[in-house]
């Protein structure tokens, strides 16, 4: 049996200097023993797994929402390919792969029902409240809003998971801004990491449910060079293929490449740099964990596809148009009359302001539930 001596040892002698060691670990807010056998980032990790909030995640929107189809990509399904890919980094660069998985199963607690509008919706209706950020939604779910121990409020993870939350960053995703995150520091390389994969994967398996729903067409890519030419090495790899492996198998190699591409940059500029501890990886300007210019520039084209023809689509749109009003509409009837509200959640109202603890209570809804909740309050033959 490892012990918490073996454990460090096992860090120390395996993790390269500069990834952050659970034993160098800022701590948790309430302390707690550690456990006889498991490091601080795997109790993470695990707390992560089985919360309320993760699990929620399979009925949140990615970018279709859940009744356009289960072929799609949820939240959670999202999550797991995030953590696969975050995992994959981090093992070829020696990092702390416990703390880049619990901070990528958790990087998307804080997000609404019907993905982006309905964050966007919240922070319009909290605007004179503070506002609605996810990144800080969802380190006030792990800090507060999940219940699940006698000791302390939520689930009581280390500072470096926590950070990994509330700083996340992506071209979708704004750090919250949190005092207590706000040192002027970067982040760990293990959130890096996790931030980066993200993008990795929101970006491929999009462009894979859009090619699957229809909404784009494999002609329609053939003008951008990342895109063509993976395509053209695969089908001089695999002949005889139909489509559906085809494409597969493209996406399979556009995030290869990728990866691939992220790892040898980030070793050199981590040589380059001359970073060994994770201290002085903190106190970079800038992130280190990148692509080459070569690789953000035949990304570029890929991303703006992306937006223009898929997240822009007239179908997209009026779904998440349609997805706002439902969040407005319940937002504003809680708030008008909070008795409708189950009596855990009301009874919150006597601690903070109703427009909070309605924000969070719609804020953890799945889609799934907010559109129940809509028919149940808003058409008349709909049973309470």
């Amino acid at each position: 049996m490892l012990t918490q001596k073996d454990l460090k040892e096992f860090e120390n002698k395996f993790l390269a200097p500069y990834a952050m060691k659970s034993f160098e670990s800022r701590g948790r807010a309430h302390k707690e023993e550690e456990h006889s056998y498991r490091s601080a980032y795997q109790r993470d990790r695990d707390r992560v797994i089985h919360s309320a909030a993760f699990r929620r995640l399979e009925y949140k929107t990615q970018v279709f929402v859940n009744h356009e189809g289960d072929y799609y990509r949820t939240r959670l399904t999202h999550t797991l390919e995030v953590s696969q890919i975050a995992r994959t980094i981090a093992t070829a660069l020696g990092l702390n792969v416990d703390l880049v998985e619990a901070i990528a199963l958790a990087h998307d607690l804080g997000h609404t029902p019907f993905g982006h509008s309905g964050e966007d919706a919240l922070n319009e209706l909290m605007a004179q409240f503070g506002g609605f950020n996810h990144n800080v939604h969802g380190l006030r779910v792990v800090d507060i809003l999940e219940e699940r121990y006698p000791e302390f409020p939520g689930l009581n993870l280390s500072w470096e998971v926590r950070e990994g939350i509330a700083k996340h960053s992506s071209a979708f995703d704004q750090m919250g801004s949190l005092k207590e995150f706000d040192t002027g520091e970067q982040v760990t390389l293990e959130t890096q990491v996790v931030d980066i994969a993200d993008e990795i994967a929101y970006d491929n398996h999009d462009l894979d449910d859009g090619l699957t729903s229809g909404l784009l067409k494999e002609a329609d890519l053939e003008s951008l060079e990342l895109w063509n030419n993976t395509y053209q090495k695969v089908t001089a790899k695999y002949h005889g293929l139909d489509a559906e492996k085809i494409k597969f198998q493209v996406i399979k190699s556009l995030i290869d490449v990728q990866v691939t591409d992220l790892i040898h940059q980030t070793e050199e500029s981590l040589k380059k740099l001359g970073v060994d501890s994770w201290e002085k990886a903190k106190k970079i300007d800038k992130k280190v964990v990148s692509f080459s210019k070569d690789m953000l520039e035949l990304r570029k084209p890929l991303r703006g596809f992306l937006m223009e023809r898929l997240y822009c689509h007239y179908r997209v749109v009026r779904m998440a148009n349609k997805a706002k009003r439902f969040i407005e509409e319940l937002f504003k009837i809680y708030v008008e009359k909070p008795q409708q509200l189950p009596p855990h959640i009301h009874i919150r109202i006597k601690k903070e302001f109703v427009q909070r603890v309605v924000c969070d209570y719609i804020a953890g809804m799945t889609d799934r539930y907010a559109l129940d909740e809509y028919k149940k309050l808003f058409d008349p033959y709909e049973k309470v």
